[in-house]
């Protein structure tokens, strides 16, 4: 939602707006707000300080003036401390002339924002690309991590040199850089039910509050409505409540599960009072790694951007082409009613028992496996996971001006998840009896058939991925010579993509490994 470039110590910190960013008078300074309906900024200076809000905007307020605005030292302070009530995304950029300069992300994070420094000055980002220029060499923790899907929340990004400013993080910057991490968030548990609690009527309350937060335009807003459990109930409900008004997305499957998915969405469809408009892109036709996807071309794709990154563009385009402005997700769904480790014990996700079933992770890539937990940000208000998979879709959807929601990130949503008894966790029990209390069949409340990217990455790793190995193993890769990728171990996979005997749990990570490897060459 911001990009920057701050200098502390600088002779003259008074900021100016010039209709589509805030700068100083020796351009020592730049805030750049992303601009969409959606977002709004403001700044408040003393004359000595000066802070800028970069914020989600909410329903029911007026617009910010982004104007700057001088207060006395006692308001300033009163008005910086309002900040971190604001209930939706936010960053706050605080700069002064005789002290470093600072930046604090809020808690409720939908947009990434990446750092990197010289000698001089600050940057910041929501696209990596921006801040390629800083790159010092790669990350082998944070790659060990992404290879053996181990995502962990911090500040470490593959890059050396760019760093992911975290949720309710500060970064404090003076000449050298420190990020410093909040302090753990705290959460409740599992609460009896009283006899007459009414589960479902509080689930579509919370879903009417986190939807209602925020001022959405529903003339162009696309909900996705994949036919999973997650986004069926968000657009549901948004159609029983503004008939004839939501339009939807999706991206279609592959394998077993996919006449399922296009009979389930159909029924749904069919049942609430949609708008006629229906996006749908094939993912198998426009599958990962097609040639003509901007990771093949060269472009410069963060790794941590969406992994099904060319299907998702071509849907983001394609929404963006008509109208849209806002798409509502279903992310996050499955954090809300996950069980905990004392209810359903289970292994981490990226938890290998045999490290032999990725024979391309490499000696230096292994050995910092031993690490994978060091310097991981602290309990969130969001759950980690969570965030880090709101980070991969944002970018896509930036790019053609759209802004992304995703209910089940509000906080009150993740509120009640806390509180329900297992029973109506497991098994996505209050989505599944949600959309059975709307008519839904058991097609919709209890498909049979797997519904999953599964066959997408298979698909794309036998059809485009095995020539962009080919080439990745005769001209080398970066990763090779870290240690991080042993060549002769990725021979041994690739081959087996060539037998036909593909296994998806040990090949599908393939496709990371092509997903960094166009990433170093793009970005070094």
């Amino acid at each position: 939602m911001i990009k920057l470039r701050l200098t502390p110590y600088a002779a003259d910190t008074t900021w100016t707006w010039d209709g589509t960013r805030y700068t100083t008078a020796a351009r020592s300074g730049e805030v750049a707000p992303f601009p969409h309906p959606m977002v709004e900024h403001l700044a408040v200076t003393d004359g000595r300080r000066t802070f800028i809000v970069v914020r989600e905007c909410v329903s029911g307020r007026p617009t910010a003036d982004p104007t700057p605005r001088t207060v006395s030292p006692d308001e300033y302070n009163r008005a910086k401390n309002l900040v971190g009530q604001w209930p939706t995304d936010f960053v706050l950029v605080e700069t002064a002339s005789d002290e470093p300069a600072r930046v604090t992300a809020g808690p409720c994070r939908t947009t990434p924002l990446y750092l990197a420094h010289d000698d001089a000055s600050l940057f910041g980002s929501w696209d990596m690309a921006d801040l390629r220029e800083h790159i010092t060499g790669l990350n082998a923790r944070e790659v060990a991590r992404l290879l053996i899907y181990r995502p962990r929340y911090s500040t470490d990004t593959v890059f050396r040199g760019i760093h992911r400013l975290t949720e309710r993080a500060t970064a404090h910057y003076g000449g050298h850089l420190y990020l410093q991490y909040p302090e753990p968030a705290l959460h409740s548990g599992p609460r009896e039910l009283a006899p007459d609690a009414d589960v479902l009527a509080a689930f579509v309350q919370a879903m009417d509050d986190a939807t209602d937060l925020r001022p959405l335009d529903t003339g162009t807003t696309v909900f996705h409505l994949t036919g999973g459990f997650d986004s069926g109930t968000l657009a549901t409900r948004a159609a029983q409540r503004f008939p004839g008004r939501i339009r939807t997305s999706a991206l279609l499957i592959g394998g077993p599960g996919r006449a399922q998915q296009i009979r389930r969405r159909k029924e749904i469809r069919s049942a609430l009072p949609f708008a006629d408009h229906d996006t749908l892109i094939d993912a198998m036709a426009e599958a990962p790694l097609h040639p003509y996807s901007a990771r093949v071309r060269g472009h410069a794709i963060s790794p941590y951007e969406e992994p099904l990154h060319h299907p998702f563009t071509r849907m983001t385009k394609a929404l963006a082409e008509g109208g849209a402005r806002t798409v509502v997700t279903g992310l996050c769904g499955d954090e809300m009613v996950a069980l905990s480790q004392a209810e359903y014990p289970h292994k981490a996700m990226g938890e290998l028992k045999d490290v032999t079933l990725l024979p391309w992770i490499g000696k230096r890539a292994r050995s910092a496996l031993e690490f994978t937990d060091d310097g991981i940000a602290p309990p969130a208000v969001v759950n980690s996971m969570s965030l880090l998979s709101l980070e991969t879709t944002a970018p896509v959807l930036l790019r053609e001006g759209i802004w992304p929601v995703h209910p089940f990130a509000d906080p009150g949503m993740i509120e009640l998840g806390e509180w329900l008894p297992m029973d109506w966790r497991e098994l996505k029990q209050l989505q599944r009896r949600q959309l059975a209390a709307l008519g839904l069949g058991n097609d919709v409340t209890h498909p049979i058939e797997r519904e999953s990217f599964a066959e997408v990455v298979q698909h794309a790793l036998i059809t485009h991925g095995r020539p962009l190995f080919a080439t990745m193993l005769t001209e080398g890769s970066d990763l090779f010579d870290e240690g991080l990728v042993n060549a002769d171990g990725l021979r041994q996979a690739v081959r087996r993509l060539d037998t036909g005997t593909y296994r998806e749990d040990g090949d599908a990570q393939l496709l990371q490994v092509l997903n960094l490897h166009l990433a170093t060459q793009a970005f070094l």
